[in-house]
């Protein structure tokens, strides 16, 4: 075992750093902006009144500074929407992310000392527009540079580094590091420098192997960059495999999102990416998050739930803790991690999305998982603390019904993509969407458009 990790370590290497450069800057600032928000709540509503006494010589109310800093939180989504959807919309790369990245962590590191919220609001749009595209770009990039063997482990690393992202946000928020009154600046503009490695680490790394063959039509660069990935040996087969993506898409437009909705040929691939994006979105994740900052690290204030800082009174948390016994708090403690890192290693939309649509059907099928996932975070911050007044813990049976039936949907109707080409998947999609009858039936004849692969 370990020599055959050795083995895959020597000649994947090129793909293994690609891997991780691409984490760094995709979707780990995701998962940091998410949890990293809530540390300095209470010295950016200070800083919020203080600026404002500053120039008109008055406090703001209370409810007018809760007002602002909410919608400093939720203006992150917004921003994610607009950039997934201007991300599936036109032709854009990541080093055109990263420097909105930049000029974000730049408007957060100067607004103290320019005194201006406004800074931290136009900062928190921008990271939530240079989210958006990252959520779109990293994913289909790390399935296009993968061969078809390692393709489902490379698609899981998108699901790990968000992971990664919000623990490391949990952790340099803390008062010891940067989530001190004089630091918050700081700790916000931190997410600066992933996107600083990566921007300047990428030139080093080819385009991927699908954009040079099938946009740029150039098999030598392509052979090129398989072996610069993939290190020596027989690529032929998976090339081959990318030609007959490029010969199938030949005759395929670009299909938009009413077309991909109406698109018979995509139906169960669209019922599979739904119930996948809805049970993310409700399989507890962001409860059980609260749940862990309350009792250990929030104190007395309730982690915000986000997008919006609700708190949740319904849970009574701190008082359960008080009454649980030591081992009854260890076993809390391990169920909660245990549910997060299954959660970080089970299937995720994005994964499963590279591997069922092909490179016709990825922009609208990114925008509509943009949709889904920024607006359902939207209407989930609104609606779960209305339930959890309601059902208090009990909330929880709900996301077990829910993961239940979603459980048993995808072991019945998700084929099995491991060492599978496009194609091949495809081929047994059509089985779904057109019966034993006409599982021979292919893409359909569409006039000839521009393909869309990522760039660098």
């Amino acid at each position: 075992m370990e020599h055959f990790i050795f083995a895959l370590q020597v000649q994947f290497r090129g793909l293994l750093q690609m891997i991780l450069v691409l984490g760094i800057g995709g979707s780990f600032p995701y998962g940091f902006h998410i949890s990293v928000i809530n540390y300095p709540s209470v010295h950016i509503r200070k800083f919020i009144n203080e600026t404002w006494i500053d120039r008109h010589g008055s406090p703001l109310h209370p409810e007018t500074v809760m007002l602002l800093w909410s919608f400093i939180v939720s203006v992150y989504g917004i921003g994610g929407f607009l950039g997934s959807l201007c991300c599936a919309l036109f032709v854009t790369c990541q080093m055109f992310t990263n420097l909105i990245m930049l000029v974000a962590a730049l408007f957060m590191a100067l607004s103290k000392t320019a005194k201006s919220f406004e800074m931290i609001l136009v900062g928190r749009f921008l990271y939530g527009i240079g989210s958006g595209f990252s959520l779109n770009i990293h994913p289909q990039y790390v399935g296009e540079i993968s061969p078809k063997k390692l393709r489902g482990f490379t698609n899981s690393t998108v699901a790990v580094f968000l992971t990664l992202g919000k623990l490391t946000g949990q952790v340099v928020g803390l008062r010891e590091i940067l989530g001190s009154e004089a630091l918050w600046p700081w700790l916000l503009a931190s997410s600066g420098l992933s996107a600083l490695i990566q921007l300047v680490t990428l030139p080093f790394f080819p385009d991927s192997p699908s954009y040079l063959l099938i946009q740029k039509g150039n098999e030598e660069a392509c052979r090129k960059a398989i072996r610069k990935l993939w290190g020596e040996g027989d690529h032929q087969a998976e090339i081959d495999d990318i030609m007959k993506e490029k010969g199938a898409m030949a005759s395929t437009k670009t299909l938009r999102v009413l077309e991909v909705i109406k698109e018979r040929s995509l139906r169960w691939q669209l019922y599979i990416l739904m119930t996948v994006m809805t049970t993310l979105q409700l399989c507890g994740i962001n409860a059980v998050d609260t749940a862990y900052h309350d009792p250990v690290i929030a104190g007395k204030e309730a982690a915000a739930f986000w997008p919006f800082p609700h708190h949740l009174p319904g849970l009574n948390l701190q008082d359960m803790y008080k009454i649980l016994s030591q081992w009854q708090k260890i076993a809390l403690v391990i169920l909660i991690f245990l549910f997060v890192v299954f959660y970080g290693i089970g299937p995720s939309t994005i994964s499963v999305m590279v591997e069922i649509f092909s490179q016709s059907y990825r922009p609208s099928a990114f925008l509509i998982v943009g949709c889904i996932n920024w607006m359902g975070l939207f209407v989930l911050g609104m609606i779960f603390p209305v339930i959890v007044d309601n059902l208090g813990p009990y909330c929880f049976l709900i996301f077990l019904g829910i993961l239940a039936l979603s459980a048993i949907f995808i072991y019945l109707y998700l084929p099995e993509t491991k060492g599978k080409s496009i194609m091949e998947i495809k081929a047994e999609f059509n089985k779904l969407n057109f019966g034993k009858k006409e599982t021979s039936v292919t893409e359909n004849n569409f006039p000839k458009q521009q393909l869309s692969c990522t760039k660098l």
